[in-house]
């Protein structure tokens, strides 16, 4: 099968099935995967598809958000160690934030036990990895919880975020670029990412590279909020340097 040939019959299965992934494709085409991946870079370049993480979605769907399972398996090499950089970001004592995000989730998990942070969150996996913690003072912000990111969100969650001023935010999304800043697909999950970023004096991204180049429906913030992004070694050269000449410095792992 013809290169041409094969994207057009991508593009038929993204249709019918609202998502493909990289290794199904892979599989079902005899290519490899890093074939597959110029096949939906070059089918996201036409407009037909929007590529996301470890895979590709038809066009128009900038509503899709995979769950939190889904998440949990992707780039999970890639999570585990932008994770374990972002530990050195943690303040000796003081307050953070942490923001709903599987990586986040995974800094929460490897925070020391001899910690003695005060913890504010909206994510219920993060709090979770934390209740038992015997050092952290643990503040769970509350609200309306969406299902599919098990993040409280809405008006009790953005009247606590406006009530405090934390020392440290590690901050989740879905999408990132230079140009296009930080991006989710829920408006209500957006506004409380933007709340945290006003409710802390130092703001870390963590996001890996997959997240580049995506843009979803709603915007919460640009590269001047954040101070420091801590990605792998996936993100350009070209990104790397747009965003640190957005005032971030950017740590690759």
């Amino acid at each position: 099968m013809y290169a041409p040939e094969r994207q057009q019959e991508i593009l038929r299965l993204a249709r019918e099935s609202g998502r493909v992934d990289v290794l199904s494709l892979a599989e079902e085409f005899q290519v490899t995967a890093e074939t597959i991946r110029r096949d939906l870079k070059i089918l996201d370049r036409s407009g037909m598809v929007r590529r996301v993480h470890g895979g590709a979605i038809p066009a128009g769907r900038l509503d899709f958000e995979p769950d939190v399972a889904e998440r949990e398996s992707t780039a999970a090499d890639e999570k585990n160690r932008i994770a374990r950089a972002a530990l050195a970001e943690l303040p000796a004592e003081g307050s953070i934030i942490l923001d709903a995000g599987t990586t986040v989730a995974r800094l929460a998990a490897a925070i020391p036990v001899e910690s003695g942070l005060t913890v504010v969150t909206h994510g219920l996996p993060v709090a979770a990895r934390l209740a038992d913690h015997p050092g952290i003072a643990l503040h769970l912000v509350g609200g309306r919880v969406r299902h599919r990111t098990r993040a409280a969100v809405d008006a009790w969650a953005l009247r606590a975020y406006a009530e405090i001023r934390a020392d440290v935010l590690f901050l989740a999304t879905n999408g990132f670029s230079p140009d296009g800043g930080l991006t989710t697909p829920d408006l209500a999950e957006a506004a409380v990412k933007s709340a945290a970023i006003a409710a802390a004096r130092r703001v870390v991204l963590l996001a890996d590279s997959a997240k580049a180049g995506q843009e979803h429906f709603a915007r919460f913030g640009s590269f001047a909020d954040v101070d420091l992004l801590i990605t792998d070694s996936g993100l350009s050269p070209e990104d790397a340097d747009a965003i640190k000449a957005a005032g971030t410095e950017v740590l690759l792992t």
